[in-house]
C-alpha cells in the first residue's frame, strides 16, 4: 500500500545578502548580452549578406545606413582611401560611398573611382556573377575571380601592409575580361 503524503511547495527565503547578490548577478548578464541582442551587422557583414565579400570595401568603414525596402545604401570611412594593386589598378574611396545593393549587385555607386591608363572613372557597379565580380565604369567592365576580395585592403598599401609589397591581383590562368557595354 502506498501512502501519499500532503506536502506544502518548497519556499526559499533569502537574505538581503542573496538578493543584492542576484542583483549584481543579473545586472551583469543582461549588461553581457545586451550588446549581442541589440548589435548591428557591420558594413562588411551587410555586404556578405548579399553574396558580396566583405573585400570590396577597404578597412576603415566607420558606419553605414541601408533603407531595406529600397536597398539605398551609404558607407562612411574614416577618411578618403587609395592604394595600388601590383600589375592592375589603383582604387580610390571617398569618405562617404553611396548606391543600392540587392542580391549579388551594388547599382549607381558614387564615391569609388579607378585609374586606368591615365584616366580616373567611376565605378558605377559591380555585379556578381557566379565566382567572379564585374565591375562596371558604364562604357566598359572588367571581371575578376571572388577570391582577390576575401581580405579587405588597407588605404595606402592595399593588401600587403606588413612588408609594404604591393599585393598582385591573382588572375587564375586568365586575364582580366575587358567588355564594352
Amino acid at each position: 500500500m502506498i501512502q501519499l503524503q500532503n506536502h506544502e511547495p518548497t519556499r526559499f527565503q533569502f537574505d538581503s545578502n542573496n538578493r543584492r547578490s542576484m542583483s549584481i548577478t543579473t545586472f551583469l548578464l543582461l549588461l553581457l548580452l545586451s550588446p549581442a541582442i541589440t548589435a548591428t551587422p557591420t558594413a562588411y557583414e551587410m555586404l556578405e549578406s548579399f553574396h558580396f565579400p566583405a573585400g570590396i570595401l577597404p578597412k576603415g568603414v566607420t558606419g553605414y545606413e541601408l533603407d531595406p525596402s529600397s536597398g539605398k545604401f551609404s558607407a562612411d570611412l574614416n577618411g578618403s582611401c587609395s592604394f595600388s594593386l601590383e600589375g592592375s589598378y589603383q582604387l580610390s574611396y571617398q569618405k562617404t560611398i553611396t548606391g543600392y545593393v540587392s542580391e549579388g549587385r551594388l547599382t549607381e555607386l558614387r564615391g569609388i573611382s579607378v585609374k586606368i591608363l591615365f584616366f580616373w572613372l567611376n565605378i558605377l557597379d559591380v555585379v556578381r556573377v557566379g565566382e567572379d565580380l564585374d565591375f562596371s565604369v558604364g562604357v566598359a567592365s572588367a571581371s575578376f575571380p571572388l577570391d582577390n576580395f576575401f581580405v579587405s585592403p588597407q588605404c595606402g598599401c592595399g593588401l600587403d601592409c606588413d612588408d609594404f609589397r604591393i599585393r598582385k591581383l591573382d588572375l587564375g590562368n586568365r586575364k582580366p575580361s575587358l567588355s564594352s557595354v
